[in-house]
């Protein structure tokens, strides 16, 4: 029997309300979106910011949108490096394909908000730029500081084996958004050629001697909180304790989170000259790591005029984890250079 125009409407009425609560109960189940991870990780834990989850490189625009301003690293919070590009800056190499050999050429440019080469840059650790060079198994390390002409154009020479390279600018522009702040761009650099790569070291306390110098470790580097970490230079068994000024103190450390090369800024304490700093044994540094795991450290030391870069893999844990028993640094010989 066909329904009046009042019992069609409230049925209608009826569906819709039906419908209606169909629907939140659908939007309760589903909820608020579970995170996968922190930022930049894929949901197995593996960092991909700048690299997929088997370590190789993602696309350089991808980058640059992960570390737009409002990123941890844009506050000055998070690791740097991975990105070719941030808050309008990116690096540019002449060439991303270069050939093994030594004293290779390299040129690149930083190019600001405006689009042109910046040339004005501020000094930091008494150089306006540091370039930094690492074969992706963290081998072939190398800090040189290139010469800036007119035009914005960077030059500097490596040494370089054949395999897959980062290369980072570690620097402070003096215009634009970041002036006065730290930013640390990095771009990938090929070299064609027979490639094997070598497997990172152990934990270990000591460094293997490079000309008889060694660097042991004290302390413990912790993940999410600021690590005093030190560093004691020896050199066939004694003691440094004459230690050349170098960039403003007596050692300079880096430190590349491994798996995507993450560039972590790591603060000397104290300086030379301050009235309590002693050149030598004993090195301290303030870093902070963004994740556990392991990290490769490269501290230059000069002495007698000559900078050695001693290498090792400490191993950051979680801030309710025990100190690993053997510690957290691991041994590798890398090169001495004059500088």
């Amino acid at each position: 029997m066909p329904m009046n125009t009042p019992a069609r409407l409230a049925a209608f009425g009826g569906l819709i309300a039906l419908t209606f609560g169909a629907a939140l109960g659908v939007g309760a189940a589903v909820g608020t979106p579970i995170p996968t991870g922190d930022a930049g990780h894929s949901t197995n834990g593996h960092p991909t910011n700048g690299h997929g989850t088997d370590g190789h490189p993602t696309d350089a625009h991808a980058d640059a949108d992960r570390a737009m301003p409002g990123t941890d690293h844009a506050a000055g919070q998070g690791p740097g490096g991975l990105a070719v590009a941030e808050s309008g800056y990116r690096l540019v190499l002449g060439a991303d394909r270069l050939q093994p050999g030594t004293r290779v050429p390299l040129t690149f440019t930083v190019i600001g908000p405006d689009g042109n080469a910046v040339t004005r840059y501020e000094p930091k650790h008494e150089k306006d730029l540091h370039l930094i060079a690492v074969r992706r198994d963290l081998t072939g390390f190398q800090h040189v500081h290139p010469s800036l002409d007119g035009t914005g154009t960077w030059t500097s020479s490596l040494d370089l084996d054949p395999g897959a390279w980062r290369v980072f600018a570690d620097f402070v522009p003096g215009s634009g958004p970041r002036a006065g702040e730290s930013l640390t761009l990095g771009s990938d650099l090929h070299v064609p050629g027979g490639y094997d790569p070598v497997a990172l070291p152990a934990p270990a306390h000591t460094s293997e001697p490079v000309e008889g110098y060694t660097a042991t470790l004290d302390g413990q580097l912790v993940a999410g909180r600021e690590s005093i970490l030190t560093l004691s230079i020896a050199h066939d068994g004694r003691p440094v304790t004459d230690l050349d000024p170098y960039l403003a103190a007596y050692g300079h450390l880096v430190a590349l989170r491994v798996g995507d090369l993450a560039y972590l800024h790591v603060h000397p304490e104290g300086h030379p000259g301050d009235g309590t700093t002693r050149p030598g044994p004993a090195i301290t540094f303030a870093a902070t790591a963004p994740s556990s795991g392991d990290y490769r450290i490269f501290l230059d030391v000069k002495h007698h005029g000559v900078v050695r870069t001693l290498a090792l893999t400490v191993r950051a844990t979680d801030p309710d984890a025990k100190p690993s028993p053997t510690g957290s640094a691991t041994p590798a010989p890398t090169s001495s250079h004059a500088h």
